[in-house]
């Protein structure tokens, strides 16, 4: 049988969320025996976990610029530590200079410490590209932090002008936006946006919630989602001027899976407040209330406790192999069925179920 080749992917944003997938791949590396737990499929197409080759990074610390992925991932303000540093693998991967754009809010400046830089965007732009070409970059996935619309532009514009793939993580929409989906459509570049959901993160467990409840026939009436953490990510949340896209994203994506909208004073769904001591652990608390048989009322309260890097990694995972099918195929634009599947704000909303189907039915080549 003949083995797939190797999906080389390129990296924006070395924070946590890179720093979980790529110790998470190592923890299942360094015990092959154990079973993979934590992603949706263990084989895609002939593609697994260890079929991805992280051959670039591109980042804006000046702590992070320069280093190799493995040794950038450990670099402050990351908290992930789930193999030592010493016994991550070397690598030859290294981290280049990004431009910073409207990457980098004010709550986290003095934590991520942006690069100087004597670079102009252009001449950023022109290296970038050859790093690409150089390294075989496939797929780019970008984990910028929220709010960064600007510098989230740039890299779908990058992907377009090396024929790369894109998976955005953020709710800038690009997959969704008219304009952009419409620009890798043209091209015939795969990309799969925008969002990313967690494995059972606060938003995927409310919409199947808000799901049953439609289903079953109840009349919701109001319903919350409110998120607290500790890292970087909440801290730069704090910045109510980068939110407007999040929380489009988080409350679209439980709006569509009711028959009945609820009116916007009736629905809060979205990031709240940022506690230091709780690190990468995300608290939600959400709330759904309304009204059964003869106008009974009912409601229910949730509170989900998860790692947030270990919720979005294996989702990842499964991005970038249905990213590297749909290459393989010569599928360009949004992947429709992907986007639905693994993102909170896809081209076309679907309930879970429909979108598994389809995203299987894709893989299969239907």
């Amino acid at each position: 049988m003949c083995m797939p080749e190797k999906i080389k992917v390129g990296l924006v944003g070395i924070g946590n969320c890179f720093s979980g997938l790529l110790q998470g791949i190592e923890y299942y590396r360094k015990d092959s025996s154990q079973k993979v737990i934590g992603v949706i499929h263990d084989d895609l197409s002939g593609y697994g976990i260890y079929d991805i080759d992280f051959v670039c990074g591109f980042d804006v610390g000046e702590n992070k610029i320069g280093k190799t992925i493995n040794e950038a991932i450990y670099a402050y303000p990351n908290m992930v530590d789930w193999i030592p540093k010493d016994e991550m693998p070397k690598a030859d991967a290294k981290v280049y200079e990004s431009p910073a754009l409207d990457g980098v809010g004010i709550w986290v400046e003095n934590r991520v410490k942006p690069i100087k830089s004597n670079k102009t965007t252009e001449q950023l732009t022109e290296e970038i590209k050859q790093i690409i070409k150089d390294t075989g970059t496939e797929i780019i996935v970008s984990y910028l932090p929220v709010g960064s619309e600007k510098a989230t532009q740039f890299w779908a514009q990058i992907c377009l002008d090396t024929n790369t793939a894109f998976v955005n993580c953020i709710p800038s929409f690009i997959a969704s936006g008219e304009e952009w989906g419409k620009k890798f459509a043209e091209k015939g570049i795969p990309i799969i946006g925008d969002d990313i959901k967690g494995q059972v993160g606060a938003t995927i467990v409310h919409r199947t919630l808000i799901r049953l409840c439609n289903d079953r026939g109840t009349k919701i009436e109001r319903t919350y989602q409110i998120n607290v953490g500790g890292n970087t990510d909440f801290l730069n949340m704090k910045e109510q001027e980068r939110l407007a896209s999040k929380r489009i994203s988080k409350t679209e994506s439980v709006q569509s899976q009711l028959d009945e909208r609820l009116d916007d004073d009736q629905i809060y769904v979205g990031p709240s407040d940022f506690i230091p001591f709780l690190g990468n652990t995300k608290l939600m608390f959400m709330r759904i209330e309304g009204r059964q048989w003869a106008n009974i009322p009912f409601n229910m309260e949730v509170r989900l406790e998860v790692d947030d890097k270990a919720n979005s990694a294996g989702i990842v995972i499964d991005a970038l192999r249905l990213a590297k099918i749909a290459l393989d195929r010569g599928i360009g634009g949004p992947l429709i069925p992907a986007s639905a599947y693994l993102m909170k704000h896809p081209p076309k909303q679907m309930t879970d179920p429909q979108a598994k189907v389809a995203c299987e039915e894709f893989v299969k080549g239907n």
